[in-house]
């Protein structure tokens, strides 16, 4: 009888201890609505960091949120660390043309945060205005006057740096918020072909492992065929020395995560499996829309042209 009062003693702890990290926890929905940002802010505030995800990786902690809401200026300072914008917004925030602006994106002198397809299978590009504001700081003479010749020779060497800059920057991120070895190690890989993937991991266990833990880079809209393939293609490695550059960093990553053990096993089929905000397995959620202004909360528009004044000001 001791026994069994003492396993109910414990099973109403766990419960209540269950029920107590529910209370300091709340999902990413109402999260996102007590910050203010829209589905698409959010997800980009939790891959740049700016927002820490706490338990399963899809709810975020009351003292994360107070911690933002707290801030002196808040919503603003998270917002403008969050605004981002396309071609001609950040050409128009630095002042210069669009075609130039184009060169030095190209150039790999900013790194695009996001991108999307739009119906014409043309991939768009967006930047944090926060670094483009940064770049044109520290680098004033690069807004005017010829392009020097060390960005022309590498214009010419790799006509576009911006889909390689982009994958170099979401595995930092998804690496970043990788919570073991094994997953770290799915990272990398998410930007290598199989055959690739194969010739570092011989193991049928590992590759299953591998897979099971590959994060999604980038998401297109549902039903978006023309688009899912444009993003497809843009996720992977394209140049060889940028093969050679992910398949060294997987050999050090699976060499990292063998000394800690054996891959865990994959889920079951049939589990309920998706992809958190930071791209890494977790319960399905659904994707938001893409496109310009997408997935904003009502008011945006007022907002970012509060958002320029700012900024444009530190210009």
């Amino acid at each position: 009888m001791a026994v069994q009062q003492e396993q109910a003693g414990r099973e109403v702890q766990r419960h209540e201890a269950r029920q107590g990290r529910v209370r300091a926890e709340v999902p990413f929905a109402r999260a996102a609505r007590e910050l203010g940002l829209g589905s698409r802010e959010f997800e980009l505030a939790v891959q740049l960091g700016e927002v820490r995800t706490a338990g399963d990786g899809l709810r975020v902690s009351r003292a994360e949120i107070e911690r933002h809401r707290s801030a002196t200026v808040f919503p603003e300072a998270l917002r403008s660390r969050l605004w981002t914008v396309g071609t001609a917004e950040g050409a128009e925030l630095l002042a210069i043309g669009a075609a130039r602006f184009t060169r030095l994106a190209r150039a790999g002198c900013f790194t695009p945060v996001k991108f999307y397809v739009n119906r014409y299978r043309v991939v768009v590009w967006h930047y944090l205005a926060s670094e483009l504001v940064d770049f044109a700081e520290a680098s004033p003479d690069l807004l005017s006057g010829r392009i020097p010749a060390p960005l022309r020779q590498a214009l010419e060497e790799q006509p576009d740096r911006r889909p390689r800059g982009w994958r170099a920057r979401r595995v930092a991120q998804l690496t970043a918020a990788a919570t073991g070895p094994w997953q770290r190690a799915a990272a990398v890989a998410a930007v290598l072909e199989t055959a690739d993937v194969a010739s570092a991991a011989a193991d049928a266990r590992e590759r299953a492992c591998l897979e099971a833990l590959r994060p999604v880079l980038a998401r297109a809209r549902p039903g978006a065929r023309a688009a899912g393939e444009v993003t497809a293609r843009l996720v992977l490695a394209a140049d060889p020395d940028e093969r050679d550059h992910y398949r060294h960093r997987l050999a050090a990553a699976l060499a990292e995560a063998r000394a800690g053990g054996p891959p865990p096993a994959p889920p079951q089929a049939g589990d309920a499996t998706g992809r958190g905000a930071d791209g890494h397995a977790q319960r399905a959620a659904p994707a938001p829309p893409d496109g310009p202004g997408a997935g904003e909360p009502a008011g945006a528009p007022a907002r970012r042209r509060g958002l320029w004044s700012w900024l444009r000001g530190r210009a």
